[in-house]
């Protein structure tokens, strides 16, 4: 049996200012704290027998996953197209809103609708991506909105919508 995955779907290339700006500070952290391993690395490897040596281990393996998100972001960050602008109607929904929902029990949750790069669960910044972005594209104020979720249909009401 072979390790193949095929590739995932294609994430949407829009991303916020913030989002674009956070994307900048994580990799200028990263070549910083890279710095730092190789430093620890070449002082691992002098160190004598390679192949016993945990340090020398660890650090390659670190050293590894740093130049993996490296070359993520240096490949991603070009392709990634800025949303500045505001839409001209501000009663629907697009990317950059935060809409509030409520649900049929009657309890609100507000969500933003980011790119893929920046979502964030505790902020309840969601891609636009996801099935309930999806659904709440370009949908207007007190319109009710269906969501398929593995468990059964979720419908939730949007109730306000702010930029």
């Amino acid at each position: 049996m072979s390790r193949y995955r095929p590739p995932g779907p294609a994430k949407s290339p829009y991303i916020t200012p913030p989002g674009m700006r956070a994307l900048e500070a994580e990799l200028k952290q990263i070549w910083a704290k890279r710095r730092e391993v190789v430093a620890a690395l070449s002082a691992a490897a002098a160190e004598g027998d390679r192949s016993e040596n945990a340090e020398y281990i660890y650090r390659k393996k670190e050293l590894r996953e740093l130049d993996r998100r490296i070359r993520y972001l240096q490949k991603r960050m070009p392709e990634l197209k800025v949303v500045e602008q505001k839409p001209a109607s501000a009663d629907r929904v697009y990317f950059g809103a935060t809409v509030t929902l409520e649900d049929q029990q009657g309890d609100t949750v507000a969500y933003r609708i980011v790119g893929p790069d920046e979502f964030d669960r505790e902020s309840h910044y969601i891609s636009v991506d996801a099935p309930l972005a999806r659904s709440l594209m370009k949908r207007e104020l007190g319109a009710e909105v269906e969501v398929d979720v593995p468990s059964g249909k979720l419908v939730y009401t949007i109730t306000d919508i702010a930029y």
